[in-house]
């Protein structure tokens, strides 16, 4: 999963600068789709280590742009009709919660074969969807490396990335190892399914009235908000020991993630030139999954393999007030100079 993440630092920027320079998301994402339906199912299909780690790489490669690339969509869409983000995005929460419970219950009555037919299955209903589909609205503007260049160069830009990444790692090692401490307990892998089904339904309410609490020049106060009940939420799991009552806490995802996520989404495209939204969107995703996925796959699985779920937990909330802490302090500064 760590080594998934190198490909994943190629991959998102690349498939993003790719969407960018020809002004289309739509047409990529089918393309995405499809190699990722052949690649998923060969993967969960695969009878050799060899074999498994090839089109693990491969699924990465396909897989993981799709989703910075569709949440790209889902805000220019939003932003042409006048609705908001979460109203939109509030269907992927929703679709990730059922296919989580789902994937539980599958894994445990078929297999890994049955997880190949449902990721396949899955990506083709995506891509016969997205056919049919209107392309996103594009920027009048030209596409300019120079732009790109001062956007990344900008000092705002790169003190709100180096926040993402902090707030991040903590996060993805909590994602990462969450089933793995479940089973650890004496939880069952449907259990698993039914831990991150309540994470996910209980961003439904938050993507959908995010129009309600989100607002311009608050993104920053908001990101360190949810970072706080980041270090809630882990410093708590480091204390129990009853895999039920660690699944119910996942509910606490309703203060976290959606809160975290839509903030963080909608200051980026306040600050990304016009033209290269495609691109700053997979830049903050490439930070949110795949750097901060290669430590927390590494070093979260060093952590607990050494010293146990307690100690893990523990120290994945300190790394969350840490970003907390960070948060303050960029807040801070904004408000001071504005």
């Amino acid at each position: 999963m760590g080594t998934g993440g190198f490909i994943t630092i190629i991959a998102q920027p690349l498939w993003g600068m790719i969407s960018d320079r020809t002004r289309t998301i739509r047409k990529v994402l089918l393309l995405l789709l499809l190699c990722s339906a052949v690649t998923g199912y060969f993967l969960y299909t695969s009878g050799s280590y060899i074999l498994l780690v090839l089109f693990a790489m491969l699924l990465y490669f396909f897989l993981m742009p799709i989703d910075p690339l569709t949440e790209s969509l889902n805000f220019r869409i939003a932003e042409a009709n006048g609705i908001s983000y979460g109203s939109i995005r509030t269907y992927g929460a929703l679709g990730y919660g059922v296919m989580a419970l789902l994937t539980g219950y599958v894994l445990n009555s078929f297999g890994a074969h049955g997880l190949g037919l449902l990721f396949a299955g899955s990506c083709i209903a995506g891509f016969v969807i997205s056919w049919r589909m209107p392309d996103a609205p594009v920027s009048g503007k030209p596409v300019t490396l120079g732009s790109l260049k001062l956007f990344l160069k900008n000092r705002e830009t790169l003190l709100f990335l180096l926040l993402i990444f902090i707030c991040s790692v903590p996060a993805r090692m909590n994602d990462t190892f969450l089933g793995v401490h479940i089973l650890a307990l004496g939880g069952s892998s449907a259990l698993v399914g039914q831990s991150f089904f309540l994470a996910a339904i209980s961003e439904i309410v938050v993507f959908a009235l995010s129009f309600r609490w989100l607002r311009q020049g608050k993104e920053l106060i908001i990101i360190t908000f949810a970072g706080f009940f980041y270090f809630v939420r882990f410093f708590l799991s480091a204390w129990i020991s009853d895999p039920h009552l660690l699944a119910y806490l996942q509910v606490l995802q309703v203060l976290t993630f959606p809160v975290f996520y839509s903030a963080a989404i909608q200051y980026l495209y306040s600050i990304v030139p016009e033209e290269w939204r495609a691109t700053g969107q997979t830049v903050l995703a490439l930070l949110f999954f795949g750097v901060s996925g290669i430590l927390a796959s590494y070093a979260g699985g060093a952590l607990y393999g050494t010293f146990g779920g307690k100690v893990f937990f523990l120290s994945v909330s300190a790394m969350s007030l840490i970003g907390t802490l960070f948060g303050f302090v960029l807040y801070y500064k904004n408000v001071r100079t504005s």
